[in-house]
């Protein structure tokens, strides 16, 4: 008679490889993402689609200057990055850490057991949309606008 102790070991065992895949797809997304930014030079006129909110309102969003900043990443350079957009710079160092404990957390064996706080992701929301309105004040724009807007 088997339990269920003993159908979970092989499972586990086949599903752990397994659970490496969505990791990995996410590696290889960006990887892909990040060398057509690198190919495809995004500071060219009419290799990509311009921001649609910048065009409707003449306003920068919070991601406007995200593709260039992402483009200096490819090139090194990360004070021009930090000058496209300081929001992307510090996404990609959140992402990246967010990535490396989820594949920490595959390596230990370790199942997810929660899920970010309501109050975190509404913090979170709310710092972006104050990030794109205080990018918008002609004070702070040198410091927080993409260049080459406004």
């Amino acid at each position: 008679m088997t339990t269920t102790a003993d159908r979970a070991g092989p499972r586990t065992a086949r599903s752990r490889p397994a659970s490496f895949l969505r990791p990995g797809a996410v590696l290889v997304a960006a990887g892909a993402a990040l060398t057509v930014l690198a190919v495809r030079d995004p500071l060219t006129p009419g290799h990509y689609p311009t921001c649609p909110f910048l065009s409707l309102t003449g306003l920068a969003c919070p991601g406007c200057g995200s593709m260039r900043a992402l483009y200096h990443l490819t090139q090194g350079d990360v004070a021009a990055m930090w000058a496209y957009n300081p929001l992307a710079v510090l996404a990609v160092v959140l992402l990246a850490g967010i990535w490396v404990a989820w594949v920490v957390r595959l390596v230990r064996g370790r199942e997810r057991t929660r899920v970010a706080p309501a109050w975190l992701l509404l913090t979170f929301a709310a710092g972006v949309l104050a990030y794109g309105v205080a990018r918008n004040v002609p004070v702070l724009t040198p410091f927080l606008g993409p260049l080459g807007v406004g």
